[in-house]
């Protein structure tokens, strides 16, 4: 008798063991598939900096080191997939594509101080373009963010916090970028 509820106990940690490895196993697949919208965005806003740089170029010259520090922080992106076990989104590509955002923000508020660029084909097809793009990204972002909250959630839930770590389960980190349209919010003193 013993024995045989000992068998049923064994059994159902066991079965218990293997849905909480399923979700886990879901869960993460989430996370991938999330991460892969967001190098979507990414990679179409790294395509769109040449052409906002170029279009730029012309008409402020004497603004090259922005121009230079743009093109450099898009051509330093990194170009492939985190190897298995690392983070997706790690702190030094987040770090990197913030850089981006700024320089980006410094180029666009050059363009203000030029009415007949802002006003050219090119460049309000190219800005739509990006506003889109960072559009995109953000909403990709905050799904992104949503799946590895749930993931966190069931990695460091009991009992399936056990099986995770047992299987090698990691924390994800969560992706925060900056779009190249934010502003700062300006200091206003009573």
């Amino acid at each position: 008798m013993e024995t045989s509820f000992a068998l049923v106990l064994l059994l159902l940690a066991g079965i218990g063991g293997v849905f909480a490895f399923n979700r886990l196993v879901r869960h993460r697949n989430l996370v991938r598939e999330a991460w892969s919208g967001v190098d979507v965005q990414l990679a179409r806003r790294h395509d769109l900096v040449p052409r906002l740089a170029e279009v730029v170029r012309g008409h402020a010259e004497f603004e090259r080191g922005v121009l230079e520090n743009v093109t450099r922080l898009r051509a330093q992106a990194p170009t492939v997939a985190p190897s298995r076990g690392t983070p997706l989104a790690s702190r030094e590509l987040q770090d990197g594509e913030n850089a981006l955002a700024t320089q980006m923000r410094s180029l666009l508020a050059i363009v203000e101080a030029y009415p007949e660029l802002r006003a050219g084909e090119s460049f309000l097809d190219l800005q739509a373009r990006l506003v889109e793009v960072e559009n995109q990204l953000q909403m990709a972002r905050r799904y992104y963010n949503g799946t590895v909250r749930d993931y966190n959630t069931a990695v460091e839930s009991f009992p399936s916090n056990l099986v995770a770590s047992a299987a090698g389960f990691r924390i994800e980190p969560f992706f925060q970028v900056e779009s190249a349209f934010e502003r700062a919010t300006p200091e206003v003193r009573l």
